[in-house]
């Protein structure tokens, strides 16, 4: 015999609702199948993936209609100097650096930073249309394009051959500091045409090799690598 769950009243097996409150009557069996069911879907839903040559195509529209726009009003409008060269510049070292994000994922990444030094070395060209000398360009502004590029490769490339640990990007960064900051001061100085020596370089490879020291040694010596890793946490 069963009863409402609302009024009390008792009911007939064969009724499905209540007489008096007309609650509706649910049987155990029906009880156990309801609690197995979910109200929820049981597939998620997927919102279709932007694909990234879509992607390619709005950043390319974008960047090419900024750099013709500037040049139109460069050439029509205000045409005291080129000063659209600087926007298209920059359009193209965006362009150059967003396209192994936007077009090819598994773009090398030698080439991709080559790609970026070359960027930069015509974005400083086409400043010389700006400027009464060119000279800069060719012996201190493309020297050092070309030594920063090579430096960044020689860091990939050693971050992908060898075994990486923060001793070791650590040590491998502070080399490539010192070969940069040296190699900065003796292209300043020949593009002076000042008798090559270093003064400021000095000061940072001095740094740089006593902290080159400290890494190197901590490489050397596990037990110290070990206890220098569980204190700072790395």
């Amino acid at each position: 015999m069963s009863y409402c769950v609302n009024c009390g009243v008792e009911l007939d097996a064969s009724l499905e609702s209540c007489p008096l409150c007309h609650t509706p009557v649910i049987n155990l069996s029906d009880l156990q199948k309801f609690k197995k069911t979910t109200p929820y879907p049981t597939q998620t839903g997927q919102v279709d993936k932007v694909r990234r040559t879509d992607m390619a195509i709005i950043a390319s529209i974008v960047l090419f209609a900024t750099s013709l726009s500037c040049l139109l009003l460069n050439l029509l409008v205000f045409s005291a100097n080129m000063w659209s060269l600087f926007v298209i510049g920059v359009c193209i070292i965006l362009y150059v650096l967003m396209l192994p994000v936007i077009v090819y994922t598994k773009f090398p990444i030698y080439i991709s930073l080559l790609f970026d030094g070359i960027a930069v070395g015509f974005f400083l060209y086409l400043i010389t249309f700006n400027t009464p000398d060119k000279e800069w360009f060719t012996r201190l502004a493309l020297p050092i394009v070309v030594l920063v590029t090579i430096l960044v490769e020689i860091f990939a490339l050693l971050l992908r051959s060898f075994r990486i640990s923060f001793v070791t990007t650590a040590l491998y960064f502070f080399i490539e500091i010192a070969l940069l900051c040296v190699g900065l001061e003796l292209l300043i100085l020949h593009y002076h045409g000042e008798q090559l020596h270093l003064v400021w370089s000095a000061i940072v490879l001095t740094v740089c090799v006593v902290i080159c020291t400290m890494l190197i040694t901590l490489l050397c010596m596990r037990r110290l690598r070990e206890a220098v890793r569980r204190r700072l946490h790395f």
